[in-house]
């Protein structure tokens, strides 16, 4: 038997524990987190604070009392600020002061990520806030009962922001969203998806503002402006949503680190000192499609790294198969799947990437309703005909879709094997000659 400490019990390290748990009965398991709460899925806050949803009870799937009734020593409110690993022994401290030391055989780091801070005069103003952590969300909607506060600027348009930026639409704020790059989800689609998504937030009543770096936070006391390098903002309340970076304060001097300070990890989630795994957005994953170690923050890939690293630390071998940052988003009733690389990232990794594009409605014509446009986009290897990553854009749910593709991508699948893929027809799904077919028989 094993005593194996768990830092940090969202995500990754839940799933770690429940696998350690569910499988390895009469192993000691030890876990720390300095919140209040944990599993609180922050991809559904915006759907909270957006009023989309009655409450946040749905936004968590397990507990302390979960993890304790399973066989585990739970400590909330209690943060972990040194680790000895010579002697693997950990120290904190709890809520009331109390100080904290546990030692350890095996030591799961699931730390989590951090909001990236601006380094702006007025950051520290009343109404500038991160949302995150559950009590984030819960602050910002008590101060939308606050009628006065009408303007709201979320800097960063990313996923997290633009989810923002149409909750606080939807809850009948005047809305800017304050971008650096010149145009919004950056990295994760090419520019005509992107630009799909900008119109779409515009026609919902969302003032998008790109190519804007901010300077300056203006206010007595409370946030009154948003000073960038073109215009002045009125702001009630500023949303930071630039980012993350990994939070790796307990072991950046003992393990070595990813070029953006994550945890660097094998296929076993192990680290670069022995008997120490770390997970989630702290740790880096095995990336498909550039076939290289890479930092994917997910929490799809954190449920993942969670569960291998709990059949590793009790002795059985077992290796991710990677990851290929598979990701989605629906705003306003507009549906976006990507996964892999897309074309513009394809090609600054010195890829010889081209693209083949289709677009249709997903069934056939003559069914009046409930039947939309698919645009989708495969981006491939020129000379080895390898899939790197798709693309998908409709008001019809195409969730489903992009597995396929993080599938191929994963397996090495070429552009030429999809053509003649075996895809099922009926007029209530999709079309004979669909648009995954005719896309890829339109590869060059």
């Amino acid at each position: 038997m094993s005593k194996i400490v768990v830092v940090g019990a969202n995500h990754a390290g839940t799933a770690a524990i429940n696998t350690i748990l569910s499988n390895y009965p009469g192993q000691e398991v030890v876990v720390f987190d300095k919140n209040s709460n944990i599993s609180f899925l922050g991809c559904g806050m915006a759907l909270w604070i957006g009023k989309q949803i009655s409450g946040p009870e749905g936004l968590f799937y397990s507990s302390q009392e979960k993890l304790e009734c399973n066989g585990a020593k739970v400590h909330m409110e209690t943060e972990i600020k040194r680790v000895d690993f010579d002697n693997k022994v950990v120290y904190g401290m709890d809520k009331n002061g109390n100080e904290i030391a546990e030692s350890y055989d095996k030591l799961i780091l699931s730390t989590g990520s951090l909001p990236i801070d601006l380094p702006i005069p007025g950051k520290d103003l009343e109404n500038v806030q991160f949302v995150k952590l559950y009590q984030h969300a819960e602050d910002v909607i008590k101060k939308l009962e606050n009628k006065e506060l009408k303007n709201i600027v979320v800097v960063g348009a990313g996923y997290i922001g633009v989810e923002l930026a149409e909750a606080f639409q939807r809850c009948g704020r005047n809305v800017e969203l304050v971008d650096l790059s010149d145009s919004c989800l950056s990295g994760y689609y090419d520019s005509e998806f992107r630009e799909m998504m900008k119109e779409n937030m515009v026609k919902n009543g969302v003032n998008v503002n790109f190519g804007e770096k901010v300077l300056e936070l203006k206010g007595n006391g409370k946030v009154e402006e948003v000073v960038t390098d073109k215009k002045t903002y009125k702001a009630d309340m500023v949303i930071l949503a630039v980012g993350f970076v990994p939070n790796n304060i307990l072991g950046k001097e003992n393990l070595e680190l990813f070029r953006n300070g994550a945890y660097r990890v094998d296929l076993t989630q192990k680290s670069s000192l022995e008997d120490v795994y770390a997970i989630g957005d702290c740790a880096t994953v095995y990336d498909n499609s550039i076939e290289d170690t890479n930092y994917i923050a997910l929490a799809t890939n954190a449920v993942r790294s969670g569960i291998v690293a709990a059949h590793n630390v009790c002795g059985t071998k077992l290796e991710s198969i990677g990851v290929q940052g598979s990701n989605g988003i629906s705003i306003y009733g507009l549906n976006m799947v990507s996964t892999g690389l897309t074309l513009e990232k394809a090609k600054a990794l010195g890829y010889d990437a081209i693209a083949t594009e289709f677009a249709d409605l997903q069934k056939p014509g003559f069914i009046e309703h409930d039947n939309d446009t698919v645009f989708l986009k495969i981006v491939y290897d020129k000379n080895t005909r390898r899939v790197l990553g798709a693309q998908m854009a409709s008001r019809q749910d195409i969730s489903m879709g992009i597995h396929m593709f993080s599938l191929a991508i994963q397996e090495k699948v070429t552009i030429d094997k999809i053509k003649l893929l075996d895809i099922f027809f009926l007029p209530h799904f999709n079309q004979p000659y669909n648009y995954i077919t005719m896309a890829a028989l339109s590869a060059k």
